[in-house]
């Protein structure tokens, strides 16, 4: 996804601040336009990351606050479960996670019980809804994975956060928000 992916590149060297991932969510707000139905809010997943640090941020565009949460990737983005996504795919399937721009949907109780539904918004991502991708809670992602493991479990290609913050995120970002999901530092 050349439109996005590049957008991020910076030495490897350079941390990530509050201010790079306020300015990261506005050009990709820019980006999309109308497609995002509210502004205020968005998430960003830094998959640039390891799954034992926060990696997923929640982002006031009016304050200009960032609150850092732990999620996963998809098994099919790191199949030697190393912590680190390897790869992004798009393909039914493939248990990956795709990079790209997500619509926040409705709520909706699942398999995983509370969940959030989400479009994908761009061409590598546009096979959300056909293959369930979806914020939800699950034990894999709780913090007790990094103390017994040194990582978190894996999902199918969802944004899987710990069950102690699932609410948060959902009612945080609701309906008509944005996720952008991609690896926001060189590598």
């Amino acid at each position: 996804m050349a439109a996005t992916a590049g957008c991020f590149a910076m030495p490897a060297e350079a941390a990530i601040g509050d201010a790079v991932l306020v300015n990261a969510a506005k050009a990709q707000l820019d980006r999309l336009g109308r497609k995002i139905w509210l502004s205020d809010v968005v998430g960003l997943a830094d998959f640039s990351r390891p799954s034992y640090e926060p990696r997923f941020f929640i982002i006031d565009m009016v304050a200009g606050k960032v609150r850092p949460f732990l999620v996963s990737h998809g098994s099919g983005s790191d199949p030697e479960h190393t912590a680190m996504l390897q790869s992004f795919s798009n393909e039914p399937g493939s248990n990956a996670t795709s990079r790209g721009a997500y619509l926040t949907h409705t709520w909706y109780e699942g398999m995983h019980g509370t969940s959030m539904r989400l479009t994908g918004l761009d061409a590598d991502n546009n096979n959300a809804e056909p293959r369930a991708i979806v914020v939800h809670g699950a034990a894999y992602a709780n913090p007790s994975m990094i103390d017994k493991w040194g990582k978190l479990g894996r999902s199918q290609g969802c944004f899987a956060f710990p069950q102690a913050n699932l609410m948060e995120v959902l009612a945080r970002l609701g309906p008509g928000r944005m996720i952008f999901a991609d690896k926001l530092a060189a590598a």
